[in-house]
Protein backbone atom coordinates (compact mmCIF):
# COMPACT_ATOMS: atom_id res chain seq x y z
CA UNK A 1 0.00 0.00 0.00
CA UNK A 2 1.59 3.53 -0.91
CA UNK A 3 1.89 5.89 1.80
CA UNK A 4 -0.50 8.33 -0.02
CA UNK A 5 -3.26 5.64 0.56
CA UNK A 6 -2.50 4.95 4.05
CA UNK A 7 -2.43 8.62 4.60
CA UNK A 8 -6.29 8.46 3.09
CA UNK A 9 -7.44 5.84 4.81
CA UNK A 10 -6.00 6.99 8.10
CA UNK A 11 -7.61 10.21 7.74
CA UNK A 12 -10.99 8.33 6.87
CA UNK A 13 -10.82 6.58 10.13
CA UNK A 14 -10.10 10.06 11.80
CA UNK A 15 -13.20 11.16 10.51
CA UNK A 16 -15.59 8.29 10.84
CA UNK A 17 -14.30 8.43 14.45
CA UNK A 18 -15.31 11.84 15.04
CA UNK A 19 -18.67 11.36 13.91
CA UNK A 20 -19.14 8.26 15.92
CA UNK A 21 -18.04 9.86 18.86
CA UNK A 22 -20.47 12.97 18.40
CA UNK A 23 -23.18 10.42 17.44
CA UNK A 24 -22.43 9.21 20.87
CA UNK A 25 -22.85 12.47 22.47
CA UNK A 26 -25.70 13.24 20.69
CA UNK A 27 -27.39 10.36 22.39
CA UNK A 28 -26.47 11.04 25.72
CA UNK A 29 -27.41 14.02 25.81
CA UNK A 30 -30.17 14.34 28.69
CA UNK A 31 -33.11 16.38 26.22
CA UNK A 32 -32.69 13.63 23.74
CA UNK A 33 -32.76 10.74 26.37
CA UNK A 34 -35.75 12.30 28.13
CA UNK A 35 -37.60 12.41 24.79
CA UNK A 36 -37.20 9.22 23.94
CA UNK A 37 -38.49 8.00 27.24
CA UNK A 38 -41.42 10.51 27.59
CA UNK A 39 -42.83 9.16 24.19
CA UNK A 40 -46.69 9.41 24.74
CA UNK A 41 -48.66 6.10 24.63
CA UNK A 42 -49.97 5.65 21.76
CA UNK A 43 -52.98 4.40 23.62
CA UNK A 44 -53.87 8.33 24.55
CA UNK A 45 -56.08 10.23 22.53
CA UNK A 46 -54.05 12.33 19.85
CA UNK A 47 -55.20 15.51 21.60
CA UNK A 48 -53.89 14.28 24.90
CA UNK A 49 -50.82 12.76 23.95
CA UNK A 50 -50.13 16.05 21.27
CA UNK A 51 -50.57 18.49 24.36
CA UNK A 52 -48.25 16.05 26.78
CA UNK A 53 -50.21 16.42 29.66
CA UNK A 54 -53.57 15.29 31.16
CA UNK A 55 -55.14 17.83 32.96
CA UNK A 56 -56.95 16.90 36.47
CA UNK A 57 -59.89 18.80 37.89
CA UNK A 58 -59.33 18.14 41.91
CA UNK A 59 -60.62 20.36 45.28
CA UNK A 60 -56.72 20.29 46.49
CA UNK A 61 -58.04 20.53 50.00
CA UNK A 62 -58.21 17.53 51.26
CA UNK A 63 -55.56 15.54 53.18
CA UNK A 64 -54.39 13.26 52.72
CA UNK A 65 -55.42 12.51 49.33
CA UNK A 66 -55.18 16.37 47.85
CA UNK A 67 -53.97 19.39 49.55
CA UNK A 68 -51.20 21.79 48.93
CA UNK A 69 -48.02 21.58 50.54
CA UNK A 70 -46.27 24.92 52.59
CA UNK A 71 -45.03 25.72 49.41
CA UNK A 72 -48.21 25.94 47.30
CA UNK A 73 -47.52 22.59 45.65
CA UNK A 74 -50.26 19.73 45.19
CA UNK A 75 -49.41 16.50 47.15
CA UNK A 76 -51.10 14.23 48.57
CA UNK A 77 -52.13 9.99 47.75
CA UNK A 78 -54.35 11.18 44.73
CA UNK A 79 -51.80 13.38 43.45
CA UNK A 80 -49.55 10.80 43.35
CA UNK A 81 -51.54 8.19 42.07
CA UNK A 82 -51.98 10.91 38.95
CA UNK A 83 -48.33 11.48 38.49
CA UNK A 84 -47.38 7.70 38.41
CA UNK A 85 -50.49 6.85 35.60
CA UNK A 86 -49.26 9.62 33.25
CA UNK A 87 -45.37 9.08 33.58
CA UNK A 88 -46.02 5.66 32.58
CA UNK A 89 -48.23 7.34 29.82
CA UNK A 90 -45.56 9.31 28.43
CA UNK A 91 -46.92 12.80 29.51
CA UNK A 92 -46.98 14.99 32.39
CA UNK A 93 -50.12 15.40 34.92
CA UNK A 94 -51.38 19.31 35.61
CA UNK A 95 -54.16 19.99 38.32
CA UNK A 96 -56.43 22.56 38.21
CA UNK A 97 -57.88 23.56 42.21
CA UNK A 98 -61.04 23.95 42.14
CA UNK A 99 -64.86 23.69 44.81
CA UNK A 100 -65.94 20.31 44.93
CA UNK A 101 -69.60 21.32 43.51
CA UNK A 102 -67.63 22.29 40.13
CA UNK A 103 -65.21 19.13 39.44
CA UNK A 104 -68.21 17.46 37.40
CA UNK A 105 -69.42 20.56 35.47
CA UNK A 106 -65.93 21.46 34.81
CA UNK A 107 -64.96 18.31 33.10
CA UNK A 108 -68.13 18.12 30.90
CA UNK A 109 -67.47 21.60 29.76
CA UNK A 110 -63.68 20.24 28.86
CA UNK A 111 -61.97 22.93 31.30
CA UNK A 112 -60.07 19.22 32.27
CA UNK A 113 -59.05 16.08 30.87
CA UNK A 114 -60.29 14.12 34.04
CA UNK A 115 -61.49 14.12 37.74
CA UNK A 116 -58.97 13.01 40.57
CA UNK A 117 -60.40 14.06 44.12
CA UNK A 118 -61.33 11.02 45.87
CA UNK A 119 -64.37 11.14 43.58
CA UNK A 120 -66.91 8.76 45.01
CA UNK A 121 -68.34 5.85 42.54
CA UNK A 122 -72.39 6.89 42.40
CA UNK A 123 -75.45 5.90 40.33
CA UNK A 124 -76.13 9.46 39.60
CA UNK A 125 -72.65 10.70 38.63
CA UNK A 126 -72.09 7.20 36.14
CA UNK A 127 -74.77 8.14 34.19
CA UNK A 128 -72.85 11.79 33.49
CA UNK A 129 -69.39 10.56 33.07
CA UNK A 130 -67.43 7.21 33.65
CA UNK A 131 -64.85 5.88 36.15
CA UNK A 132 -61.40 4.36 36.72
CA UNK A 133 -62.02 2.88 40.15
CA UNK A 134 -58.94 3.10 42.22
CA UNK A 135 -59.32 2.61 46.20
CA UNK A 136 -62.49 2.55 48.44
CA UNK A 137 -63.39 5.59 50.59
CA UNK A 138 -65.67 5.79 54.06
CA UNK A 139 -67.35 8.69 55.84
CA UNK A 140 -66.93 9.59 59.49
CA UNK A 141 -68.05 11.90 62.02
CA UNK A 142 -65.14 14.18 63.02
CA UNK A 143 -65.53 15.89 66.58
CA UNK A 144 -63.70 18.13 69.05
CA UNK A 145 -61.99 15.76 71.72
CA UNK A 146 -64.17 15.21 74.42
CA UNK A 147 -67.38 15.24 72.89
CA UNK A 148 -69.58 12.92 74.36
CA UNK A 149 -72.89 11.19 73.01
CA UNK A 150 -72.56 10.98 69.50
CA UNK A 151 -71.49 7.79 67.94
CA UNK A 152 -74.00 8.18 64.96
CA UNK A 153 -75.64 10.37 62.32
CA UNK A 154 -78.83 10.03 64.42
CA UNK A 155 -77.02 11.52 67.22
CA UNK A 156 -76.82 14.90 65.57
CA UNK A 157 -80.24 15.23 66.20
CA UNK A 158 -80.98 18.91 66.29
CA UNK A 159 -77.09 19.88 66.26
CA UNK A 160 -75.01 22.20 63.75
CA UNK A 161 -73.51 20.00 61.40
CA UNK A 162 -70.36 21.24 58.89
CA UNK A 163 -70.27 19.77 55.41
CA UNK A 164 -68.66 20.26 52.03
CA UNK A 165 -71.20 21.15 49.52
CA UNK A 166 -71.69 18.13 46.71
CA UNK A 167 -70.33 15.46 48.85
CA UNK A 168 -71.74 12.05 49.73
CA UNK A 169 -71.15 13.26 53.58
CA UNK A 170 -74.03 16.05 52.58
CA UNK A 171 -76.63 13.28 50.92
CA UNK A 172 -75.73 11.27 53.91
CA UNK A 173 -76.91 13.53 56.27
CA UNK A 174 -79.78 14.58 54.49
CA UNK A 175 -80.96 10.94 54.48
CA UNK A 176 -80.48 11.06 58.06
CA UNK A 177 -82.91 14.13 58.34
CA UNK A 178 -85.93 12.20 56.80
CA UNK A 179 -85.36 9.73 59.02
CA UNK A 180 -84.94 12.01 61.81
CA UNK A 181 -88.06 13.65 60.92
CA UNK A 182 -90.36 10.82 60.04
CA UNK A 183 -89.28 9.85 63.83
CA UNK A 184 -90.66 12.93 65.45
CA UNK A 185 -87.44 14.16 65.81
CA UNK A 186 -85.21 17.32 64.97
CA UNK A 187 -83.28 17.45 61.60
CA UNK A 188 -79.67 18.02 61.76
CA UNK A 189 -78.74 21.80 61.34
CA UNK A 190 -76.41 21.72 58.29
CA UNK A 191 -73.91 24.12 57.70
CA UNK A 192 -72.90 24.16 53.86
CA UNK A 193 -69.33 25.02 52.80
CA UNK A 194 -67.49 25.06 49.43
CA UNK A 195 -64.62 23.48 50.73
CA UNK A 196 -62.91 21.53 53.65
CA UNK A 197 -60.68 24.30 55.00
CA UNK A 198 -63.59 26.30 56.08
CA UNK A 199 -65.44 23.57 57.34
CA UNK A 200 -62.41 22.28 59.26
CA UNK A 201 -62.22 25.87 61.09
CA UNK A 202 -65.60 25.63 61.88
CA UNK A 203 -65.51 22.70 64.05
CA UNK A 204 -61.94 24.08 65.64
CA UNK A 205 -63.69 27.70 66.55
CA UNK A 206 -66.52 25.62 68.33
CA UNK A 207 -69.47 26.98 65.79
CA UNK A 208 -70.53 23.30 64.67
CA UNK A 209 -70.49 20.42 66.41
CA UNK A 210 -68.99 18.28 64.26
CA UNK A 211 -68.25 17.95 60.49
CA UNK A 212 -69.49 14.66 58.17
CA UNK A 213 -66.19 14.15 56.11
CA UNK A 214 -64.44 11.24 54.42
CA UNK A 215 -62.42 9.03 57.03
CA UNK A 216 -59.44 9.24 55.50
CA UNK A 217 -59.21 13.02 56.22
CA UNK A 218 -61.04 12.71 59.97
CA UNK A 219 -57.82 10.43 60.12
CA UNK A 220 -55.25 12.82 58.80
CA UNK A 221 -56.32 15.48 61.39
CA UNK A 222 -56.24 13.27 64.37
CA UNK A 223 -52.75 11.63 63.25
CA UNK A 224 -51.79 15.57 63.13
CA UNK A 225 -53.26 16.45 66.46
CA UNK A 226 -54.67 13.89 68.86
CA UNK A 227 -55.25 16.21 71.59
CA UNK A 228 -57.84 18.39 69.38
CA UNK A 229 -59.63 15.70 67.19
CA UNK A 230 -62.14 12.09 67.71
CA UNK A 231 -63.88 10.56 65.80
CA UNK A 232 -67.81 10.00 66.64
CA UNK A 233 -68.17 6.05 66.47
CA UNK A 234 -66.45 4.37 63.35
CA UNK A 235 -66.92 4.99 59.57
CA UNK A 236 -70.77 4.09 58.93
CA UNK A 237 -70.62 4.09 55.16
CA UNK A 238 -67.72 3.02 52.23
CA UNK A 239 -67.85 3.37 48.57
CA UNK A 240 -65.69 2.93 45.77
CA UNK A 241 -63.70 6.17 44.69
CA UNK A 242 -62.38 6.53 41.02
CA UNK A 243 -61.00 8.91 38.31
CA UNK A 244 -63.83 10.83 36.32
CA UNK A 245 -63.65 10.52 32.34
CA UNK A 246 -65.96 12.18 30.05
CA UNK A 247 -68.10 9.39 28.19
CA UNK A 248 -66.66 10.76 24.98
CA UNK A 249 -63.01 9.58 25.82
CA UNK A 250 -63.09 5.80 25.93
CA UNK A 251 -59.59 5.83 25.01
CA UNK A 252 -58.69 7.93 27.77
CA UNK A 253 -60.38 6.28 30.52
CA UNK A 254 -58.41 2.62 29.11
CA UNK A 255 -55.15 4.08 28.71
CA UNK A 256 -55.34 5.25 32.61
CA UNK A 257 -56.98 2.13 33.31
CA UNK A 258 -53.98 0.77 32.07
CA UNK A 259 -51.15 2.32 33.88
CA UNK A 260 -53.24 2.00 36.84
CA UNK A 261 -53.32 -1.76 36.65
CA UNK A 262 -49.16 -1.39 35.55
CA UNK A 263 -48.73 -0.09 39.12
CA UNK A 264 -50.91 -2.47 40.89
CA UNK A 265 -48.32 -4.75 39.30
CA UNK A 266 -45.02 -3.17 40.35
CA UNK A 267 -45.85 -2.32 43.70
CA UNK A 268 -45.75 1.42 43.24
CA UNK A 269 -49.74 1.89 43.74
CA UNK A 270 -48.86 0.08 47.32
CA UNK A 271 -46.07 2.38 48.12
CA UNK A 272 -48.10 5.20 47.79
CA UNK A 273 -51.19 3.85 50.39
CA UNK A 274 -48.74 2.76 52.37
CA UNK A 275 -46.81 6.37 52.44
CA UNK A 276 -49.88 8.55 53.39
CA UNK A 277 -51.44 5.62 55.58
CA UNK A 278 -54.44 4.49 53.98
CA UNK A 279 -53.73 0.80 53.48
CA UNK A 280 -57.10 -0.21 54.69
CA UNK A 281 -58.56 1.91 50.97
CA UNK A 282 -56.46 0.07 48.82
CA UNK A 283 -58.41 -2.14 45.81
CA UNK A 284 -58.55 -5.80 46.62
CA UNK A 285 -55.86 -7.56 45.04
CA UNK A 286 -58.67 -9.61 43.04
CA UNK A 287 -60.83 -6.67 41.30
Amino acid sequence: MSNTNASSLDTTRRRAGRAFALVLAALSLPGLVASAAAAPSPMLPPAVAKAGKITFCSMISLPPVEFMSPAGKPIGSDIELADGITKRLGVKAEFINMPFAGLIPALLASHCDAIISQLFVKPPREKVINFVPYMYSHEVILLKKGTHGINSLADLSGKKVAAVTGTTATNLLEDENKKLIAAGKAPINMIMFPENTQALQQLQFGQVVAYGVAFEAAAFYIHKDPQFFATGGKPYYKILTGIGVRKDEPKLQAAMAHALAEMRKDGSYNKIFVKWGITQDELPKNQ
